[in-house]
């Protein structure tokens, strides 16, 4: 049987750039205009909370910078996906045309790739330059500092280091406290592992890494309460990871450190340990210590702290961790202050919400370790 040949494809002949290309064309452009005018001049708040009223000086810049991206990148958007659709439609193949019909092979369009190459340069350029400028101010403020604060976070809560405070504020009960209209700078890390210590009103995020210390710098602009959130998966207890921050005028912002100063002196009195029940203190360790410590192990024995058996008589680690003799009183003490060291940081009474009742029940259930 003789072969048949196949016949040659057909090629669509083209008149212009397709009909109607120019009503589309001012279509999109009116789209792009419409959502560049929305972004510019609309209240942002349900994207970008408080913008409107901006927390933080570092929100101005960070908010224009979004914006700037969310112009152009819709634009972008807009005609790529416009032009596609418009083009597919236009040269299709129609029901009358031959099923291999095929569209005109168009190569080497020198104007076109010159265009497409030169201005998304110029507005990565652009966006560069403004980055940069936003960078700047965020991290080499003009003005010196008025506060130096510490912020360390742990699994699972935040602590805040004040000057002249001897102790520290942990969340959820501690409050971070800022004065408005005063430049602050803030020094992050962590004494566990990878946190990330966010504001989003003050568009504000850092991360807090074991050994690193991190700076923010802003200047509150807005009395109110902000959320405190840590945004880098820590662990089981990750979601619970919150705090408060207050921004403050300054008068209230000093009564406000002046009083925790006194509050935290007030807890290094010393605890009634007699009637301490070790039946209680196993509880109360059960659910306020166990996430760190463990009860039956050895020192070496660790979660995040050592293992707490034979506390008060282990030959190997005959000190705490503070190098005290593990007498009921010195534990007690332990309890009540706190400690930071090389294995991390143990929060104080107040962070973990002790009464001297607790603690005694604590000190009798640890000495009862053998």
């Amino acid at each position: 049987m003789a072969r048949v040949a196949p016949s040659a494809p057909q090629i669509i002949a083209t008149k212009g750039i397709g009909p109607g290309f120019v009503p589309f064309t001012i279509v999109l452009t009116i789209i792009n205009v419409a959502i560049a005018l929305a972004v510019i001049y609309l209240p942002l708040n349900f994207l970008l909370p408080q913008e409107s009223n901006p927390a933080s000086d570092s929100a101005v810049g960070i908010d224009a910078l979004f914006k700037f991206m969310t112009v152009f990148g819709s634009a972008i958007t807009i005609y790529v996906s416009g032009y596609t659709a418009y083009f597919a439609w236009v040269f299709r193949r129609r029901p009358d045309e031959a099923i291999n019909t095929v569209g005109v092979p168009i190569h080497d369009a020198p104007k076109l790739e010159f265009w497409w190459t030169l201005l998304p340069t110029v507005l990565l350029v652009v966006l560069m330059a403004f980055t940069i400028v936003v960078w700047k101010q965020i991290n080499f403020p003009t003005s010196a500092a008025a506060l130096t604060m510490e912020v360390v976070a742990h699994q699972f809560n935040f602590e805040f280091r004040y000057p002249g405070l001897s102790g520290s504020l942990y969340s959820p009960q501690g409050e971070m406290h800022l004065p408005a209209g005063k430049p602050i700078k803030i020094l992050i890390s962590s004494g566990d592992v990878i946190h990330q210590f966010w504001v989003p009103e003050f568009r504000l995020k850092a991360a807090a890494v074991p050994g690193l210390v991190t700076e923010l710098n802003v200047t509150p602009t807005h009395n109110g309460r902000y959320d405190i959130v840590c945004s880098e998966y820590c662990g089981v207890n990750h979601s619970i990871m919150q705090a408060q921050l207050v921004v403050e005028p300054p008068d209230k912002f000093d009564a406000w450190l002046s009083h925790e100063r006194v509050a935290v002196a007030a807890t290094a009195g010393q605890v009634q340990l007699a009637g301490g029940d070790a039946g209680a203190g196993k509880t109360t360790f059960t659910a306020k210590c166990s996430a760190c410590h463990n009860a039956a192990g050895s020192y070496d024995q660790k979660i995040v702290g050592p293992g707490l058996n034979h506390l008060t008589d282990d030959p190997a680690h005959p000190k705490l961790v503070n190098g005290d003799d593990p007498s009921p009183e010195n534990i007690a003490m332990l309890l009540v202050k706190g400690y930071q060291g090389p294995i991390g940081v143990m929060p104080n009474r107040q962070a973990n919400g002790l009464s001297d009742a607790d603690i005694a029940n604590l000190v009798a259930y640890l000495i009862s370790l053998k």
